[in-house]
């Protein structure tokens, strides 16, 4: 089994910057992609952000520029740096690891932008 703990998440007026981190353990053999994505009520969830194992990322339009994803591979981790942050980022945010074999969705958390 692979467990998946998320941090970071929390109120955050506009404009302000949060940084979300997600760490993987237990039976990791090979992490390919690591990513986050984001679910806000009635909506459905979507990507965020994604870093390949080479380090190539993928971003939604909605947040290019403004969200910053990486990872720490020695760490089993993955970050994501979010600036300028606007009420319509504000959903649960669930990170996911997928190995050569699954892939392993974190519980989420909660990121509210509100004044």
């Amino acid at each position: 089994q692979v467990q998946l703990v998320e941090s970071g998440g929390g109120l955050v007026q506009p404009g302000g910057s949060l940084r979300l981190s997600c760490a993987a353990s237990g039976n990791i053999f090979s992490i390919n992609a690591m990513g986050w994505h984001r679910q806000a009520p009635g909506k459905q969830r979507e990507l965020v952000a994604l870093i390949t194992s080479g380090g190539d990322t993928n971003y939604a339009d909605s947040v290019r520029g403004r969200f910053a994803i990486s990872r720490d591979n020695a760490k089993n981790t993955v970050y994501l740096q979010m600036n300028s942050l606007k009420p319509e980022d504000a959903a649960v945010y669930y990170c996911i690891v997928a190995t050569g074999k699954s892939a392993y969705w974190g519980q989420g958390t909660q990121v509210t932008v509100s004044s």
